[in-house]
């Protein structure tokens, strides 16, 4: 029994929401081990930019990809990870001060954009907007969730479509150096499809 508990595991359990010819976007309902690796592998582009804490482990990957309430889209490319999107309710990242400290804490309407990358290769042919279209659709059709949150560079936001506000600004943010913005997106008041498809960004 305990075998076939650390089989399943192993394998990642997903469904797929969005497919064009060899990629698709799937919806990641368990990650499993052998999908680990190229998770990591691709987080690691975003530590220049984002510091050294963006970089998943196995830990991290088990505590928010397969966390009760996330939701994480992986997009594929032949079959191979390309790039992945992940909210988390606020709540989980409760050891963080700006955390704590946002309106919303507490309520169970807020998803946090806790990472959102897709292979630089890969950029420019539409990927990202799909993938990112996709997890703004899926978040609204959450009954509980009037919200998404998450950090970008100072002046990001403002490129973004929808019912956008900024939070507050964090100088040096996790030791880039770098000053960021913390958005709110109100899903609420997004109910109709979005017109525009949103901005290409990295991480948000």
């Amino acid at each position: 029994m305990n075998q076939l508990s650390i089989q399943n595991s192993a394998q990642s359990e997903a469904q797929i929401i969005a497919s064009s010819g060899v990629f698709q976007i799937e919806l990641l309902k368990h990650a499993g081990e052998s999908d680990y690796p190229q998770l990591i592998e691709i987080s690691k582009s975003l530590a220049t930019e984002y510091g050294e804490k963006a970089v998943l482990s196995k830990t991290t990957i088990h505590k928010y990809f397969n966390k009760s309430g996330s939701l994480p889209f992986i997009a594929r490319y032949r079959n191979e990870i390309i790039g992945y999107i992940i909210g988390v309710p606020i709540e989980v990242l409760s050891h963080e001060p700006w955390a704590r400290m946002d309106e919303n804490f507490g309520k169970g309407n807020t998803l946090y954009t806790y990472a959102f990358v897709i292979q630089s290769e890969y950029k420019g042919n539409g990927y990202a907007k799909m993938l990112k279209r996709v997890f703004l659709s899926w978040a609204s059709k959450r009954e509980n969730i009037h919200y998404v949150t998450g950090h970008v560079i100072n002046g990001i936001s403002a490129k973004f479509t929808g019912d956008i506000r900024i939070v507050n600004r964090v100088e040096n943010w996790q030791g880039t150096g770098k000053t960021f913005e913390y958005y709110r997106r109100d899903l609420y008041t997004e109910k109709s499809p979005l017109k525009n498809n949103p901005p290409l960004i990295t991480r948000t």
